[in-house]
């Protein structure tokens, strides 16, 4: 064989090992209810839960502890799925802007249900509004 056969394979032969490590990786967007159910069962996958931070009837968020003075590294929250189950969130990463996080529009936590738990979330994404909406002249 010539070199650059060799080369050709090795070179396949990588490609096809990073697609098997990344969808090994690769999570579902479920519920809460279905979350804390796969870790009953066992399954230590990380899920994507997509939901809304919880409010008080004016509209204001509530229930985040955030602390930096105390915990910079600690973040937990209560957030409403899309079935409208509340559940305790925690997160040792914390979002950079704090303000963004509170005006967030849709929130998704990427991580594992504790069986009688919180739901650690290792990621948070947020969708905010700000970027989404058109500006009327």
């Amino acid at each position: 064989m010539k070199k650059s056969h060799i080369f050709g394979l090795i070179i396949i032969g990588i490609m096809i090992s990073i697609l098997v490590v990344t969808a090994g990786d690769a999570s579902a967007y479920v519920d809460f209810s279905t979350a804390y159910e796969l870790a009953h069962d066992g399954d230590e996958n990380k899920v994507h839960v997509i939901g809304e931070l919880q409010k008080d009837k004016n509209g204001n968020v509530i229930g985040i502890q955030y602390d930096p003075a105390q915990d910079a590294n600690y973040l937990a929250f209560n957030l409403v799925d899309d079935k409208n189950v509340m559940k305790r969130v925690v997160c040792y990463s914390p979002p950079a802007s704090m303000r963004d996080f509170e005006k967030s529009e849709k929130v998704v936590v990427i991580g594992r249900a504790k069986k009688d738990g919180d739901f650690i979330a290792s990621e948070i994404l947020m969708k905010c509004p700000s970027k989404y909406e058109e500006t009327q002249l």
